[in-house]
């Protein structure tokens, strides 16, 4: 396959006399000023770069301490995922720096904490987790799932429970105490894999990412595993999470946090992002690339795309309300098969796509039609082979709409020695 490096035109073509593209002014209710007071972050979470040179005094003198208790401890020759605590050097001072900022440089509270986390990993079986399999297939990549990577190189875990506002999935995965210990333990394999992604060496990757989809979950059917999934968490995997993303909002939700936000400590804050429903590409796509964002949520990214290797990158570009955006793709040959990915974050526009001759006299050839895309529509993937010479244009027409949309695309060009005949492979 050989990408086309023909030139790529964005045309903007602004709306004129159209009432309804024009804001008008509107009283915001109550719910709405706190949802967008939730959305606001605090000063955006700085992860700890972990080189010893840029600890406090202080913070360098508790990490001693640490290492000196644990040499006189029964877990002096312990290790946390394949790292000696003691002798492991720089990726060792990692691991020790967490317990020590989960514990605000308290070096009794951190080593009581890690002492516990050692004792629970060795009853659980923590380090062969990832191994097991625990027949959970109908989950993966639904309910909780490794997929891709943020801007910055963390690995990131989608958290999505929905499915369990079916009863009858709900008492399959957590009818009984075996059962939700069951489905605690294949919980704990996601996050294992994860961490075996990360570096654990000062200035690499040392954190992950969470992305939890809030819609459709009950809240108090799954109150009980959500609870036992945070102390794990909480008590065994100290600041393994470098930014929690929450989905798909309700409004309750953004209340409560607008309520219970003075009594966070500026860290825990400044790790929340909280977008409601309609914003999830949006607030999506500052932190991850639309080719690894999943495509349920306004992205490119399949899971059958992961098994052939680095995604490929796509261009990202904005959809103003009142506009219609052309996406030109000229310099196609003949017999050449062009084929294309493209998303708009929470649709609600029309899109179309036609061939348009080099040759003047020739017909231009409606690809796909101008149609409506609702809101929930997946990414459109789709391919065209011409039998002449031309460009590609795509159309995102959103001049009925008064808001600014994300959008992302990308294309491949595969060129052809023989000349075919016009073909259309659809596969929405």
């Amino acid at each position: 396959m050989e990408a086309s490096s023909s030139p790529i035109s964005i045309q903007t073509t602004p709306l004129q006399d159209h009432p309804e593209a024009s804001p008008k002014p509107y009283k915001k209710s109550f719910v709405t000023t706190l949802m967008e007071a939730a959305a606001l972050r605090s000063h955006s979470f700085k992860e700890d770069t972990y080189f010893i040179s840029n600890l406090k005094s202080s913070e360098k003198k508790a990490l001693q301490e640490l290492k000196d208790k644990l040499v006189a401890s029964e877990a002096s020759d312990s290790s946390m995922w394949g790292v000696p605590l003691l002798g492991g050097e720089d990726k060792a001072d990692v691991i020790l720096l967490k317990f020590l900022r989960a514990r605000d440089f308290r070096v009794s509270d951190s080593l009581n904490m890690l002492l516990k986390c050692l004792a629970w990993r060795k009853e659980f079986g923590a380090d062969n987790v990832v191994e097991e399999e625990l027949g959970f297939k109908e989950l993966e990549g639904v309910v909780a799932y490794m997929h891709g990577y943020d801007r910055e190189g963390h690995p990131v875990c989608y958290n999505a429970y929905g499915v369990f506002k079916d009863k009858e999935m709900y008492e399959r995965i957590f009818g009984d105490d075996e059962k939700l210990q069951k489905f605690l333990r294949w919980r704990v394999q996601v996050l294992e894999r994860g961490i075996n992604l990360l570096h654990f060496k000062p200035g690499g990757v040392n954190s992950i990412i969470q992305v939890t989809d809030l819609k459709d979950m009950p809240k108090r059917e799954l109150r009980v595993a959500s609870n036992h999934i945070l102390s794990l968490f909480q008590d065994n995997y100290p600041e393994m999470v470098a930014r929690k993303i929450f989905i798909n909002v309700p409004w309750y939700f953004s209340v409560l946090y607008s309520m219970f936000s003075p009594f966070l400590t500026q860290r825990t804050k400044s790790k929340f992002v909280i977008s409601k429903e309609g914003n999830v590409a949006e607030t999506l796509y500052k932190f991850i690339r639309p080719e690894d964002v999943p495509i349920q949520y306004g992205g490119l990214s399949r899971l059958s795309d992961l098994q052939n290797g680095p995604p490929k990158p796509a261009s990202e570009f904005t959809v103003k309300g009142g506009e219609k955006v052309n996406i030109q793709i000229e310099g196609i040959e003949a017999g050449a098969t062009i084929t294309w990915d493209i998303v708009v974050g929470g649709w609600d526009l029309e899109y179309s796509a036609e061939f348009v001759p080099s040759a003047q006299g020739s017909y231009t050839i409606a690809v796909e039609k101008p149609r409506k895309v609702a809101a929930p529509e997946e990414a459109i993937h789709n391919s065209f082979t011409p039998h002449e010479p031309g460009k590609m244009v795509l159309s995102v027409d959103n001049t009925t709409s008064r808001r600014k949309k994300v959008a992302a695309y990308r294309y491949i060009v595969r060129k052809s020695t023989a000349l075919v005949p016009t073909t259309f492979n659809y596969a929405n």
